[in-house]
C-alpha cells in the first residue's frame, strides 16, 4: 500500500471531506459510527502502521499529567526533568512533544515506550470511538496525517456520491 499518496488524496480531498462529514454530522450522529467503525475494522486488517508511523514523525499526543507519571518512572526521571527535557504547553494548555519525530520513535517505527506509551497513541487515529460526530475536525486532520483515516473518509466520500 503507498502510504504517502493516500496523504496527498487526502489533502486534495480536503474541502470534499470537510463537506461530507459535516453533512453526517448533521443528520443522525450515530450514523457517523456506524459508517466509521466497520470501515476502521477493515483498514486496520490490512495496514501495517510500522509501515507508516507518520503519525509519530509528524505529530505529537497530548501528554496528560498520568502518562507524564509513567514515562517517567520507566525512564527513571522526575516528572518535572521529564517535562522540562521533552514536553512544551500548546495553545491549550496541553503537554505535548517539543519536537518531531517522537522521541520514542526507532528506526524500524518501533516504539520504544510502547508499553507505556500516552492514552492519545492508544487510541489513535480515534476512528473506533463512539460519537465520533465530537471529533470530526480531528479526524479531518488525522486523514492528512494517517494513511488509514485518509482511506476511511476516501470510502465515506464515494459513498457521498453515489
Amino acid at each position: 500500500m503507498k502510504y504517502h499518496n493516500e496523504i496527498e488524496i487526502a489533502k486534495q480531498q480536503l474541502a470534499q471531506t470537510k463537506k461530507n462529514l459535516a453533512k453526517l454530522a448533521k443528520g443522525n450522529r450515530k450514523k457517523l459510527d456506524e459508517v466509521f467503525h466497520p470501515e476502521h475494522e477493515r483498514i486496520f486488517k490490512k495496514l501495517d502502521c510500522l509501515a507508516c508511523a507518520n503519525c509519530c514523525k509528524t505529530t505529537s499526543p497530548i501528554f496528560r499529567d498520568v502518562d507524564i507519571k509513567r514515562i517517567s518512572k520507566r525512564l527513571r526521571l522526575s516528572e518535572k526533568e521529564f517535562v522540562s527535557a521533552n514536553l512544551r504547553l500548546d495553545e491549550d494548555g496541553d503537554y505535548v512533544l517539543k519536537s518531531s519525530p517522537c522521541l520514542f520513535l526507532d528506526d524500524d517505527n518501533t516504539c520504544r515506550i510502547y508499553e507505556d506509551r500516552p492514552l492519545a497513541c492508544r487510541e489513535y487515529p480515534h476512528t473506533d470511538r463512539k460519537n465520533m460526530y465530537q471529533i470530526m475536525d480531528l479526524t479531518i486532520l488525522n486523514s492528512m496525517v494517517c494513511p488509514a483515516v485518509s482511506l476511511i473518509v476516501q470510502k465515506i466520500n464515494a459513498a457521498s456520491e453515489k
